[in-house]
């Protein structure tokens, strides 16, 4: 069974998910896969898991990195799984590409190479979004594409966490944004 609740956050309203395991989903409301994932049963209802979520979100948006983590349980294929693991890796306030990733992943499976656009796809459908710091990551160039809270966030979550941002910029063309 999974619970929900609603969390006011600086950028909107958010929905949180959880099982008896741990944290299922983090969305912005109106993000593109706004509650994707999110069993047709579920209850609202605070738990323990939502009460750490809370503590963490509010530490975040106050500019400060939190120094725990909330329990997570991240639901999907074996590559997404392997993808978000890596998110989880990259530091407060720095940024890593799709490229770096992809070539992580490939690395980690035994492959020459690693399609970045397939890494792109996990990435995106990572439902921890913040937690699990899918904003974190840019395109080789700098652009900030892919992320399914909106670009805007993307920059305000950035810029929070002390990023440069003079060498990251909104492409103004493209399917990603």
């Amino acid at each position: 069974m999974q619970y929900t609740t609603t969390y006011r956050s600086p950028l909107g309203e958010i929905l949180l998910a959880c099982d008896a395991a741990g944290l299922t989903g983090l969305w912005f409301e109106g993000e593109k896969f706004y509650a994707f994932g999110l069993d047709s049963e579920h209850e609202e209802k605070e738990t323990p898991v939502f009460t750490e979520t809370r503590q963490w979100l509010d530490i975040y948006f106050s500019g400060r990195e939190p120094d725990f983590m909330p329990p997570l349980h991240m639901i999907g294929s074996h590559f997404q799984l392997s993808v978000w693991e890596l998110l989880t890796q990259i530091p407060y306030g720095e940024t890593a590409t799709y490229g770096d990733l992809a070539k992580r992943v490939a690395k980690k499976r035994g492959l020459s190479r690693m399609s970045a656009q397939a890494v792109g796809g996990a990435v995106g459908h990572n439902e921890i979004s913040i937690i699990v710091p899918c904003h974190r990551v840019v395109g080789t160039d700098g652009s900030l594409t892919g992320y399914a809270g909106g670009v805007e966030r993307k920059k305000k979550l950035l810029t929070l966490e002390g990023v440069d941002m003079t060498r990251l910029f909104v492409p103004t063309k493209g399917t990603a944004l």
